[in-house]
């Protein structure tokens, strides 16, 4: 009969690194949803609105930046577990 392994499954360096960085921006979104209701997008990092609009966090809309409802939901529970 075979043994069963014992080991723990070993997580990938980028999964990891993608989690950390998703983390980051989910901690950001706030701040970044209040630079653009400022009308301050050029403060925000190009690299960081790419992820935002990949993530469908923010969208192109005319032109502009907008928050997506799952923008808004990832805001709102942000700011559930602050509070």
């Amino acid at each position: 009969m075979a043994k069963a392994s014992t080991s723990l499954p070993t997580r990938n360096p980028a999964s990891a690194a993608a989690d950390e960085a998703r983390e980051r921006l989910r901690q950001a979104l706030p701040a970044t949803v209040t630079l653009l209701k400022q009308r301050q997008a050029d403060q925000i990092a190009d690299a960081d609105i790419e992820a935002y609009v990949a993530l469908n966090w923010l969208e192109w809309h005319g032109g502009g930046l907008r928050l997506t409802i799952t923008g808004s939901n990832v805001c709102a529970q942000t700011a559930a577990t602050t509070a």
